[in-house]
């Protein structure tokens, strides 16, 4: 398929720290020569990576985005492979081809009064390319997990899923913002606006929201809508973690009866690397427990994980976090 590089065993050999008698999880995951094949895999997890930040950008935010997959990679395919981490599971697709599309961004004049909107424009062809892959991997009967790039990609995960089961996706976002921005021009915070404007989102849940960052209106439309909903991430820290927990079950609850997407913004973890790092948000260990949770739901059908922004002080522990989600996951 046009706009996805597929990987093989050799594209992520190098990366791999063998050790004698150990098995990393690299060495057992499965690779295919294209996405036609994924059907003929028992593997039920199928991982690619969004290696862009042009949608964090045009949203005004933090850029390191694009990092996030090969700090993913590099981690992810040095850890173990043993009963517990089941690399079995997993199929490793590769990556969305990104190159062009961000040194196209890289050369628009920020002072350019369309600097915004010819960045949304490359924003929908990334938004056609996702859509494509998420669809192709959910028809074969399988799961996607994507690693980011910025939270626009929601979009696309939403149409692909959407499309693939004729029928509007049911989405849990884990996240500090609503991402329901007016849908002037693609950024990271309008993707489930134009998945909504689209009909491609069914109900939607956040969980975690941050009172500070959502603007009036979108409370007001929040409010009076029956398919959304939220939980402020202000109500929940008065709680114990076992409430909270409760809670979060709760809300998969509402979405859980149908086919739902499980969306996670790095923006919501407490002092994570991320487009708008914040010093206030879930512990790591909480949000691997709400993925652990969410992961035992028969109707899931994809893992969106988005936003991290390592540096190089911060690469390390961008991508171990980035692996345990993951290996949580397909547990």
């Amino acid at each position: 398929m046009e706009g996805i590089k597929i990987y093989n065993f050799k594209d992520v050999e190098k990366i791999i720290k063998s050790r004698d008698g150990e098995t990393k999880f690299g060495e057992r995951v499965h690779f295919i020569e294209n996405l036609e094949h994924l059907s003929s895999f028992d593997a039920k997890y199928v991982l690619f990576g969004i290696p862009e930040d042009i949608g964090v950008r045009g949203n005004l935010g933090k850029s390191g985005a694009s990092g996030a997959w090969k700090c993913c990679l590099n981690s992810l395919l040095n850890i173990q492979a043993n009963q517990y981490t089941k690399p079995e599971k997993l199929i490793l697709l590769g990556e969305v081809e990104c190159e062009e599309v961000m040194k196209k961004a890289s050369n628009i004049d920020p002072a350019d009064p369309n600097y915004h909107v010819k960045l949304g424009d490359l924003i929908s062809q990334l938004d056609e390319v996702v859509s494509r892959i998420v669809a192709k991997v959910i028809s074969a009967g399988k799961i996607p997990i994507i690693i980011g790039g910025g939270h626009n990609n929601a979009y696309g995960n939403i149409k692909g899923a959407s499309e693939a089961l004729k029928k509007p996706m049911n989405i849990l976002n884990i996240d500090a913002h609503t991402d329901l921005r007016k849908s002037d021009y693609r950024h990271s915070g309008n993707g489930f606006s134009y998945a909504r404007q689209d009909k491609f989102l069914g109900k939607y849940r956040i969980f975690g929201l941050h009172q500070n960052y959502t603007p009036e209106y979108i409370f007001n439309e929040m409010n009076q809508s029956a398919n959304d909903g939220y939980r402020l991430f202000e109500h929940l820290i008065l709680m114990p973690s076992e409430k909270i927990v409760k809670s979060f079950r709760e809300e998969m609850e509402f979405v859980s009866h149908d086919d739902f997407g499980l969306e996670l913004d790095c923006d919501a973890i407490k002092g994570f690397p991320s487009s708008a790092q914040t010093p206030s948000g879930f512990a790591i260990n909480m949000i691997r427990n709400f993925i652990r949770i969410a992961s035992e739901e028969e109707h899931l059908k994809y893992l969106h994980i988005c936003e991290a922004a390592p540096t190089k002080d911060t690469e390390n522990k961008v991508g171990k976090a980035l692996s345990y989600f993951i290996t949580d996951f397909i547990r």
